[in-house]
Order: C-alpha cells, then sequence, then structure tokens
C-alpha cells in the first residue's frame, strides 16, 4: 500500500506513512568524516532500515511536504519532507503541525503564561498569538526532517 495524500493546502501536503516494507540500505560504521577524508570503504555490511530508525509509532505517523520558507531559520525549508509523530506530547520548544483556524501550519510552539504563541524561523513571518477566539489543535510533533539537495 502507497502513501496517501491526506490533505493539501498552501503551506503543507500531508501524506499516510507506509510502514509495511522494509527499507534496509548500507551504513557507513563510524559515521562519514565532514572533515579530512577517511579511506574509503570497499565492503559495507551493515544496514539500517529508515521505517525503523525514523517511525517509532507506525499508526500516529504521518508525512509532511513543506510548501513556503516561514521555519527557514530552523533549517526547515520549501520542499523538504517533514515525518510528523501526533503521539508526542507538544511542548515548549518543539516544533509542531498546527491546526489554526481551518489552516495547516509548521511553527515552533511557545509557551508563556496564560499564552500559546506559534513561532516562524523567519523574520519575514510574524508570531501567531492563539487566543480564545481561535480554534487550535496542535496535530502532531515534527519527529525528523529529510531534505534533498
Amino acid at each position: 500500500m502507497a502513501a496517501m495524500k491526506l490533505h493539501t493546502s498552501a503551506t503543507l501536503d500531508i501524506y499516510s506513512a507506509e510502514t509495511q516494507t522494509e527499507m534496509e540500505r548500507p551504513l557507513i560504521p563510524g559515521g562519514i568524516s565532514a572533515g579530512f577524508p577517511s579511506p574509503a570503504l570497499d565492503f559495507i555490511d551493515l544496514s539500517i532500515d529508515l521505517n525503523r530508525h525514523l517511525v517509532k509509532h507506525p499508526s500516529a505517523t504521518f508525512y509532511g511536504r513543506v510548501k513556503g520558507y516561514s521555519m527557514k531559520d530552523e533549517g526547515i525549508d520549501d520542499g523538504d519532507l517533514l515525518v510528523i509523530d501526533r503521539s508526542v506530547e507538544p511542548a515548549d520548544g518543539k516544533i509542531a503541525v498546527c491546526y489554526i483556524d481551518g489552516e495547516f501550519t509548521v511553527k515552533k510552539i511557545r509557551l508563556e503564561k496564560d499564552v500559546c504563541w506559534l513561532m516562524p524561523a523567519n523574520d519575514n513571518y510574524e508570531p501567531i498569538r492563539v487566543t480564545s477566539e481561535n480554534e487550535l489543535l496542535i496535530w502532531g510533533v515534527v519527529t525528523h526532517v529529510i531534505k534533498s539537495f
């Protein structure tokens, strides 16, 4: 069963997570040097299953494709794929997919005494102050960002 598109908007497309298949890929033991080059490895015998590594709660995990630049200073760019876990408890400082006033958005949660803010990570966007007049649902917490270069 392939991932299914569940929602599309100007800021985010949300997909179901397909975790039934195995996604084992070669893993370079000891990591990859970002400084001086390491000797080439002729044979890699370790592997990693990306489903098991990225998805901790399969029935509560979804993917979201980012549209826009409001979170660029957190390293989340237009076109990035988010792994979203709905079973993770939202908390101050977490990046979350929020459903506010009928629209999805990705923002950092900031909790202050008696007020919740949805914070962008780009000075060109204004923070969203959540009041009693807003309809807010913290839909899920972002656990991973998958980038394409």
